[in-house]
């Protein structure tokens, strides 16, 4: 990747398309890259720890933080809320890194109302089938529940042209050499500007 200047980039996505495994993919590739550590105040798992996968607090320190404004977004996510550190962020781009953000659409919003000079990028499933064979192939939700992140995921694609860029993850690579370029200030082929990516986005939407 070029050394372009640094830049915070918003990574939002629906539920079964693959963010989680196009972000860890960049980021093996791009070591480069810095990522931010959300807080939030749901219990530890065991395999987890404190500094590295979360910055765990109790809901009292987590409403300190968002009161003093040191949250760049914060979000209840299942009676848990999850915060992103502004002084991190601005620490890591301060130091010359880019800085990933993989939050969802509405923590998006914040962000580009905190910073907008940030770029947002939405990641989309090539189709509805395969978002919802990714879903059931995790194996661990009942029919109910899927049908559920489905509804879900659909009524959080429609917000697919809020981004600066829309990234269609069909092949994994592809759609890693894409968000690649959009990092190197390449991206004009996954613009939501781009008429060709609009027909996309919008036909896997008008259904």
């Amino acid at each position: 990747m070029s050394a372009a200047p640094a830049r915070l980039f918003v990574i939002a996505a629906p539920s079964g398309a693959g963010k989680t495994t196009l972000v860890k993919a960049l980021t093996t590739r791009n070591p480069e890259l810095r990522f931010s550590i959300s807080y939030t105040t749901r219990p530890k798992r065991r395999n987890e720890a404190h500094g590295v996968d979360y910055l765990f607090v109790d809901e009292t320190e987590f409403e300190r933080l968002r009161a003093a404004g040191a949250l760049l977004e914060s979000a209840n996510v299942f009676d848990n809320l999850y915060g992103t550190s502004r002084e991190q962020v601005e620490e890591h781009l301060a130091a010359g890194h880019h800085v990933i953000l993989e939050i969802d659409w509405q923590g998006a919003q914040q962000v580009r109302s905190a910073m907008p000079e940030c770029i947002t990028v939405f990641i989309l499933p090539p189709s509805r089938e395969e978002l919802e064979r990714r879903l059931r192939s995790r194996g661990t939700d009942s029919d109910e529940v899927i049908e559920r992140r489905l509804r879900d995921a659909l009524s959080d694609m429609s917000h697919w042209d809020e981004f600066d860029y829309v990234i269609f993850n069909d092949d994994l690579d592809q759609a890693v050499a894409d968000l690649e370029a959009v990092l190197a200030g390449r991206g004009n082929a996954s613009a939501t500007t781009n008429p060709a990516v609009r027909k996309a986005a919008e036909a896997l939407l008008d259904r």
